[in-house]
């Protein structure tokens, strides 16, 4: 009796209680990409659970305290355009750029209200707070779910048709079993010239701060912090103190930075501020957390110096951000990078269009950040000339683990190389992996299948109804009627992108409203399916009627909606101008004159549909 009495105190105490939970997605990490995940899975109708190990949504975002945005300013594509336009309304200005390292900056907790406010509406969607991730479910190769760790020490177990590691880290699919990658990499094994050599090192990680102008006179200056050296952040401005050489701005531009509404300071710089190395990859909970103090410490003492040294006594901690004004989580740029079913290398952004893998066809978010990799606190790392790049997208491919089932990878542990990190691991791209990996895994949840399985056309057109870029287009934006027509044919290369590198804002132009000449179409068809055979027409420029004789007769497309208009390709009747106008909603009708490309681009997704044929 004594016996039974003491086994069913220990399963009913809270401390070795466990709580067993079915749902359809379990979404590991309430982070950038995990929040957009969770949401993404739960709009498309399929139970959804995200457990976060914070008391807040957005991570780099929010709890990171990371809230001045890096990128895609021009891209308005899916919930990155669809948090900012929920920033406008809060703030009642479309002009977030008060600080200058950002068109969208912000207060942390603004982002997280937002977030929290998208849960609320969402029934299929519930969010466990304060739940670390203990370990995977597995049976045979394929990911069932997870064991959490609340605070208080009791257990939920989680079963899951579909996990999504939202880690930032990648702690999931690491515990899974699944290869990866971590710290940079040889040529020879990346695939890049311009890789350095292979090494355990990893980007300088920053624990960010928000400050608060309390006032002239205010004095909030905050004790001392133990360990302090002035020295440390020497130059950091041309209002401190230097031996070397400062970073051209003084301390009132270096503020600005990151100003935040509300009279708030993002701290989180980079130039002898308060970026720090160490790798806790590797390491558990508990030592990462004891490891991490001393980043705490160094943001700290930068924090002291600003208030000392270059005299804002009247700059303190928030009360009203975060843990009183310091971040809850470390802003981690880089962690573990998966092995996925496609490695993503910086030649593919390079030149997207004369790479074997044409990876450009199966994009699911986009990005125009240049590579930016934060190594100033390390001078071990090896030298690495960056090239300037244009803006591009990222591959389904890389979500999904080469080998493992029943899991999807978002945040910055997809499958890319360590140069390419240095792009993908921006907030707005982050946000739209994550959106991407919500909706594949609830469209393999719906067809009861792997997310390899999925097809990637099919995940692509649910983002295109969710005004997803797929192809990185600036110039023509989701508002044009045209819009979905261009990136279905962007993304077949039939019609190329022109990539342009522009600083920190790079750049893909589509060109609609110029012309295109009959040699570039058929090279473009014979790009897209390599048994066409050109019809050796001169390189004058395509008139309407001429492509549609070339669609009509390329013999590599299905065809459809041709009946009745097949005059164009015989030299009989035109169809007219009230189809022309009516249906496809093109204007100037005049099948003699040379045609746009985004005419073009209408006329093969109305007539061959290249997009669903490959």
């Amino acid at each position: 009796m004594k016996l039974f009495l003491f086994y069913f105190l220990l399963i009913a105490s809270p401390a070795f209680a466990q709580q067993v939970i079915t749902t359809d997605v379990l979404v590991v990490g309430g982070g950038t990409g995990g929040t957009a995940a969770g949401i993404s899975a739960a709009r498309e109708g399929v139970k959804t659970i995200i457990a976060e190990p914070t008391n807040m949504l957005g991570g780099m975002l929010t709890a990171a305290g990371v809230s001045c945005t890096d990128g895609n300013v021009l891209l308005h594509s899916g919930i990155w355009e669809e948090f900012r336009q929920a920033l406008y309304k809060h703030y009642g200005t479309n002009n977030l750029a008060s600080g200058w390292v950002s068109e969208t900056c912000f207060e942390p907790h603004v982002a997280d209200s937002i977030f929290k406010a998208w849960v609320k509406k969402e029934k299929s969607l519930t969010v466990m707070y304060r739940c670390s991730f203990e370990k995977t479910l597995k049976e045979n190769n394929k990911i069932t779910g997870a064991v959490f760790k609340k605070k208080d020490g009791s257990k939920i177990i989680v079963k899951a048709k579909i996990t999504i590691d939202a880690t930032e880290l990648g702690d999931v699919f690491a515990n899974a079993g699944v290869a990866y990658d971590i710290g940079t990499e040889s040529r020879e094994y990346s695939k890049e010239n311009i890789a350095p050599e292979k090494t355990n090192i990893i980007q300088d990680i920053t624990w960010a701060a928000v400050l608060k102008d309390y006032g002239a006179g205010s004095d909030k200056t905050i004790p001392k912090p133990a360990g302090y050296n002035e020295t440390d952040y020497y130059c950091c401005c041309t209002s401190a103190p230097c031996k070397e050489k400062p970073y051209n701005a003084d301390a009132k531009m270096m503020l600005d930075y990151g100003r935040l509404p509300n009279n708030k300071y993002m701290i989180n710089w980079p130039a002898h501020g308060n970026d720090f190395y160490m790798n806790v990859i590797e390491d558990n909970e508990t030592v990462r957390i004891k490891k991490y103090d001393s980043a705490k410490q160094h943001t700290l003492g930068f924090i002291y110096f600003i208030q000392t040294t270059l005299g804002y006594k009247n700059l303190g901690l928030a009360d009203d951000e975060l843990d009183n004004g310091l971040a809850t989580i470390p802003y981690n740029r880089e962690g573990r990078r998966m092995h996925g079913v496609v490695r993503f290398n910086i030649n593919h952004i390079l030149d997207p269009y004369n790479t074997p893998e044409n990876f450009f066809r199966t994009g699911i978010a986009v990005g125009d950040y240049p590579v930016d990799h934060h190594h100033s606190q390390n001078p071990n790392t090896p030298h690495i000339d960056f090239p300037r790049i244009p803006s591009f997208n990222i591959p389904l491919g890389t979500l999904i683990p080469e080998k493992t089932d029943g899991l999807i990878v978002c945040e910055k542990g997809i499958s890319v190389s360590n140069i390419v990190n240095g792009a993908t691991r921006l907030q707005p791209v982050v946000l739209l992996t994550g959106q991407a990996a919500g909706i594949l895994a609830a469209i393999a949840v719906k067809n009861n299948k792997q997310p390899r399985q999925v097809d990637v056309r099919t995940v692509q057109d649910e983002l295109l109804r969710k005004k997803c870029y797929i192809m990185p287009f600036v110039d023509v934006q989701p508002e044009s009627l045209y819009w979905q027509a261009i990136q279905r044919i962007g993304a077949t290369g039939i019609l190329k992108g022109f990539g342009k590198p522009e600083g920190w804002e790079n750049k893909t132009f589509f060109y609609p409203d110029s012309t295109i000449t009959v040699a570039e179409f058929e090279d473009g068809i014979k790009m897209y399916d390599p048994s066409y055979k050109k019809k050796n027409l001169n390189n004058n420029l395509l008139t309407i009627r001429n492509a549609m004789h070339i669609i009509l007769n390329a013999g590599v497309f299905q065809l459809r909606n041709i009946s009745g208009h097949l005059g164009l390709a015989t030299g009989g009747s035109f169809f007219d101008e009230r189809f022309w106008r009516g249906t496809l909603h093109l204007l100037n009708f005049n099948p003699e004159r040379n045609i746009k490309r985004y005419e073009l681009a209408v006329l093969l997704d109305f007539y061959a549909d290249p997009f669903h044929g490959k």
